[in-house]
């Protein structure tokens, strides 16, 4: 038998209409949404400079006498006769209006009391601190600057319904703290890593690319495709900003960074979206273990300086990102998580197909020993990469754009940073022979007519570019959305993006 209940289901089409009246109330009244109110102060900075009680007690602040003009949100409203209180919320935080009767006048409270929760006002009056202890706004004058159309989800619950919350994001600001504090954190860390870059003795210079190519490169991925009507041909949205960039370190920019959108038609998950924001750098005249000597530091550094420690939990894991990250040859790697492969077996391709095969991988007719120790390394390592761990040494068979090791033929001197089992970036020692390069263009070419959606075009100008010469350079790519899954704890990349894929609504 169902318990009676006194909670009624909340008829959301009648409260938009009862608040459609009220807007059209005020039209009859003159400007519905007036522009003119300007604020002095942000709720949050008050409560900070104000935080210490003792110091500014009620007598201390009344004494002050210090007036102020805020606006924000209503967020909760308590009326007790001719006299109210009302939490306000803006950018940075929260206070409280004290709003008297005899203070802002009979007409201004009675329009008051038909306001509603949402609805985004201005205020003005002294500070003051009431019996509770609280910080508060004695009102002097009050204006209704915009009706909210739409209430706000229940104040006890919030957005339960996960979707929801990345569908209408701007709802999800509103009262979900949590989210506002992530992406405050993810504007504050983008922030440090430009500061950091730019500083000495990195020196480092932002620069632009463009993000409509005629040949997508710089990354083994599906891109989108586009249509220029006025030249009548097909552009592919950016998918890696890699050898524009390049092209600037011939040019003579030998540090040069972009922090980017990238675009690739694949799936999405809780870490992947079909577009997301790369860092990448490049500098001349050094290799890949200087390339991962800086990402480490960024990292620390970051977390250290915007999180305010370098111990984090993500997934509700510790990661320390202090220490020395461990640096590991995916080779070494494999062989100590498969001791049933011997090392003398890593470099043929019929025994490493073997394996695959044995242990549940993909093995395609054209894989190479090289690929195939790619396969067995994500089958079998990746998921125990807890802790910072730089993979290195990678196969040139999957590395298209990596320098081949001087001592190690079939390696290439590039790195992977993985933690907590994902992967955070990616760099390595630049190819700068040109027909070395153009021989593994093509090598990406046969691929792609085999049938590889991901394998690279044949750029010819990005050749020339080397052609005229390429100084030993180091590069780096960090997936910004990532970085900032691990530096606030998120599980899903939609937890750190603003506006996330979502199919359209029903």
């Amino acid at each position: 038998m169902t318990e009676p209940t006194d909670i009624q289901p909340v008829d959301e089409n009648k409260l938009i209409a009862e608040r459609r009246e009220k807007l059209k109330a005020l039209r009859g009244q003159g400007v519905a949404f007036p522009n003119d109110f300007k604020m002095d102060a942000f709720t949050g900075d008050l409560q900070a400079e104000f935080a210490d009680v003792e110091k500014w007690t009620a007598e201390a602040i009344e004494a002050l006498g210090r007036q102020v003009k805020v606006a924000g949100r209503i967020m909760l409203k308590r009326d007790q006769g001719k006299v109210a209180f009302v939490q306000m919320q803006d950018v940075n935080g929260r206070i409280q209006l004290f709003i008297h009767q005899g203070t802002v006048g009979e007409d201004t409270y009675k329009a008051f009391k038909g306001w509603d929760m949402g609805d985004i006002v201005g205020a003005e009056g002294t500070l003051m601190r009431t019996r509770t202890g609280e910080l508060s706004v004695k009102v002097e004058k009050l204006r209704l600057l915009t009706k909210s159309l739409r209430p706000l989800p229940d104040k006890h619950h919030g957005m339960a319904d996960v979707e929801q919350r990345y569908r209408q994001r701007y709802v999800d600001l509103i009262v979900t703290e949590d989210a506002r504090r992530t992406f405050a954190q993810r504007s504050r860390i983008i922030g440090f890593i430009r500061k950091w870059l730019e500083a000495e003795p990195r020196r480092f210079m932002e620069v632009e690319t463009p993000m409509m190519h005629v040949i997508p490169g710089g990354a083994a991925a599906r891109p989108f495709v586009t249509h220029h009507n006025a030249l009548d041909m097909d552009l592919y949205l950016r998918i890696a900003p890699e050898l524009y960039l390049k092209r600037l370190v011939v040019g003579g920019f030998d540090r040069v960074y972009e922090i980017n959108r990238n675009f690739r038609n694949e799936g999405v998950s809780t870490r992947h979206n079909p577009e997301f924001t790369m860092l990448e750098l490049y500098q001349a005249y050094v290799t890949y273990t200087e390339i991962m000597d800086i990402t480490e530091g960024l990292i620390r550094e970051t977390a250290q300086n915007v999180i305010g420690s370098t111990k984090l939990m993500w997934d509700g894991v510790e990661i320390d990102v202090g220490p020395s990250f461990r640096r590991w040859s995916m080779e070494d790697s494999v062989l100590e998580l498969n001791p049933e492969i011997r090392r003398e077996e890593l470099r043929d391709r019929d025994a490493m197909a073997a394996h695959a095969k044995r242990l549940g991988c993909q093995v395609k007719a054209d894989f190479g020993w090289g690929r195939l120790l790619l396969e067995i390394f994500e089958k079998t390592v990746e998921h125990t990469l807890i802790q910072p761990t730089f993979i290195t040494d990678h196969p040139v068979e999957v590395s298209p754009l990596a320098r081949e090791n001087d001592t190690n033929p079939g390696i290439t001197d590039r790195f992977e940073l993985f933690i907590n089992a994902k992967e955070i970036a990616n760099g390595f020692s630049e190819l700068n022979d040109p027909e070395d390069q153009a021989a593994r263009f093509m090598a990406q070419v046969e691929a792609k007519e085999h049938g590889d959606d991901e394998a690279m075009h044949f750029d010819a100008d990005y050749i020339r570019a080397l052609e005229v010469g390429l100084p030993p350079t180091g590069g780096l790519g960090v997936g910004i959305d990532r970085l900032v899954m691990l530096l606030t704890g998120s599980s899903s990349i939609r937890d750190v993006l603003l506006f996330p894929y979502m199919r359209p609504e029903a």
